[in-house]
């Protein structure tokens, strides 16, 4: 029997896909009202294509939810997929991940295998998480097996992620690895052991890094090619080929994923003081962040060419999550934007079908059709147009 800790958005659609494959889950999460739900038969996370009919299917039946751990006691092997967020600085703050795996310690049982699969700065599993596991339980690492497989999802598309897309692990001695391995083999068709845990770690951050870094590159290229009178989409379909992407433009990079992995790297390599290192990492993040700063400027002159004073002119963002179909605002650029608007004293409205008038108010933002604006930000294509249609950017 397996513990899935962590029924988030991407815990949850792994937990389904494990039950599906005919084993007994039991998930944890601290959400009562999610454990009822999930019990009952019902997704939690609308959503995500295909998860309702596995929790119709599984909830309540191969899927237990709880919110207690001692009811995973009887399980073999524990899967930790909760948050981790980064602070003001961005360091990474483990409190959330600590309290999952010191609360596994206190169930933990001789030959039982956890696996981490939130994503952490590599060397993590092998100091802190084998240390947090250690100290609760009373066992030693090869009293119990310690393993790492970095969750590969996109939201909206996990399930056939989890089921068709590459995905690795890692253990932090060779036979944890083996036993992760084989276990993971019953639900994941497409698996990969690595070399070990902190190689599994890695894996997962350079690829974050690589499309923050490659999503700059497109927003410079953007930049340049706005000044120049070139047509950058028109440009970058014949750039791309074989041997060139160009990543899409955009006002930034939002999420959990891409705005922090790097800085996993560029902490660690500040801690060596080899700031060199990871300066390309940096220079990617000033990049991205500092979109929100050149869209609010060409919105702000799109708005002087409307017949009112500045003051007055009503400004819609149109889409505030980080992703668009994706019901979720952290490290939004898209909110970043309107936020800085607003803090210029400009009447800043917002409109996204993802969300409630009220909730939308609840973000501290006036909600508006774009229809009703003068003028409209369309934060997922890029465009910004005056509701006369006599301005389109």
């Amino acid at each position: 029997m397996i513990s899935v800790v962590g029924l988030g958005k991407a815990g949850l659609p792994l937990a389904a896909v494990i039950a599906d494959s005919g084993l007994k889950v039991i998930g944890v999460d601290v959400d009562e009202e999610k454990c009822r739900m999930i019990n009952n038969g019902v997704n939690p996370i609308p959503e995500e294509k295909g998860l309702d009919d596995l929790i119709r299917k599984h909830g309540g039946k191969n899927l237990i939810a709880t919110p207690n751990y001692e009811d995973a006691r009887d399980c073999t092997a524990f899967i930790i997929i909760v948050p981790l967020f980064v602070d003001e600085n961005y360091n990474p703050d483990f409190r959330i991940l600590e309290s999952a795996l010191r609360s596994v310690g206190k169930i933990l049982k001789r030959g039982d295998l956890v696996v981490v699969e939130t994503t952490l700065p590599p060397m993590t599993t092998e100091t802190l998480v084998r240390r947090w596991l250690e100290e609760e339980s009373g066992l030693k690492l090869g009293e119990f097996y310690l393993a790492y497989s970095p969750e590969r999802i996109m939201t909206g598309y996990s399930i056939s992620r989890l089921r068709e897309f590459p995905k690795v692990i890692g253990g932090v001695d060779e036979k944890s690895g083996k036993i992760a391995y084989e276990l993971y083999r019953k639900f994941i068709p497409n698996l990969h052991l690595v070399s070990n845990a902190r190689t599994a770690e890695f894996i997962k951050v350079i690829e974050g890094c690589y499309r923050d870094v490659n999503v700059a590159l497109a927003n410079e290229l953007f930049k340049i090619a706005e000044d120049m009178g070139v047509d950058f989409y028109e440009a970058r379909k014949y750039a791309n080929h074989e041997y060139c992407h160009i990543h899409e433009p955009s006002t930034g990079v939002g999420g959990h994923c891409i705005p922090v992995y790097p800085w996993f790297l560029i902490k660690l390599a500040e801690r060596k003081g080899r700031f060199s290192d990871a300066k390309l990492l940096r220079t990617a993040r000033e990049i991205n962040d500092e979109m929100v700063k050149y869209w609010a400027d060409k919105i702000v002159l799109a708005c002087m060419k409307v017949n009112k004073p500045l003051s007055e002119v009503k400004i819609c963002i149109r889409g505030i999550t980080f992703r668009e179909g994706v019901k979720e605002i952290y490290h939004s650029r898209n909110l970043a934007l309107a936020k800085l608007l607003k803090d210029k004293g400009l009447k800043i409205y917002v409109y996204d079908d993802l969300f409630t008038l009220e909730e939308v108010e609840r973000l501290g933002f006036k909600w508006i059709e774009p229809e009703e604006a003068d003028v409209v930000f369309d934060s997922f294509k890029l465009k910004i147009t005056h509701n006369d249609g006599s301005l389109k950017y």
